[in-house]
């Protein structure tokens, strides 16, 4: 089906979006967070950096199944409703106009950083002992945003075969890198035409959740345990636990955000 003269320049967007390195946002964390980087890089040694990754690896995994207990589709189902939408299923969704689809997925974006950030903040008083606990809860929001979003465009993706496509965006949340972002279209292009043709979607990569995600734990243990551990600090701790969960939710939101309207794009055009 041919795009309308909106869904192009979304499109072009999402291709600017794609050749970008990051979101200045991202540029703009990385910058500030530097000097911190340089210390763990000093004092976080290897065995640690490897335990950390086993453990990001672990609650990636379990989370991803955990968030469809928080997630219900019904919940956008009926925002939809209330902007006016008159469908009765979230799949019918995928046939609506992309404008309202945008702005009913934007909704989502600043309930979810917020939530992250006063998650992030109330860790940070309590220093590593919280820092624990912290991690799996920003992992648990953003997985669910992840899941309201797609949701937004008529995709509902709850269970274990989705998985390689939820974490495609997941990491590009932790890294912000060209290679993640092309990665992720093209686990988009896989599910377009599978929605496309209505036939099972299955990911790219197959196998067990780490050749799945090989590369995501080592990049997000790499982006996030630097600066968590910089929560530790007295007094400055709420801030710096605040900020980074805003940062990382952003960031996971504009990520969902763009790889979900290609993904009614893709579909849209192949059928």
């Amino acid at each position: 089906m041919r795009l309308t003269s909106y869904e192009k320049d979304v499109q072009r967007e999402i291709d600017e979006w794609q050749r970008g390195e990051g979101s200045f946002l991202m540029q703009a964390v990385n910058w500030a967070m530097q000097p911190v980087d340089w210390v763990v890089r000093q004092v976080v040694s290897p065995d640690i950096e490897e335990q950390a990754d086993e453990v990001v690896t672990q609650f990636l995994s379990i989370l991803n199944d955990a968030s469809e207990w928080t997630h219900h589709p019904d919940d956008v189902l009926a925002d939809a409703k209330r902007k006016g939408l008159n469908i009765e299923r979230i799949e019918e969704l995928r046939d609506e106009p992309l404008e309202k689809l945008d702005e009913l997925a934007r909704g989502h974006f600043t309930q979810n950083s917020i939530l992250a950030a006063i998650e992030g903040g109330g860790a940070g008083l309590g220093g590593l002992v919280l820092i624990a606990a912290d991690i799996p809860l920003l992992f648990t929001i953003n997985l669910r945003m992840i899941q309201q979003i797609a949701a937004c465009y008529g995709f509902v993706l709850s269970g274990p075969a989705y998985r390689p496509l939820v974490l495609s965006v997941f990491n590009v949340a932790a890294t912000g890198s060209r290679e993640s972002k092309s990665s992720a279209v093209r686990e988009i292009s896989v599910a377009a035409a599978a929605f496309a043709n209505e036939l099972e979607y299955k990911g790219r990569v197959r196998g067990s959740f780490k050749d799945q995600n090989r590369h995501a734990p080592r990049e997000i243990v790499k982006n996030l345990l630097g600066r968590k551990i910089a929560q530790a600090v007295p007094i400055a701790g709420a801030a710096v636990g605040a900020g980074v969960n805003y940062w990382f939710t952003t960031e996971a939101a504009e990520a969902s955000y763009m790889l979900f309207r290609g993904l009614y794009l893709e579909r849209k055009e192949r059928r």
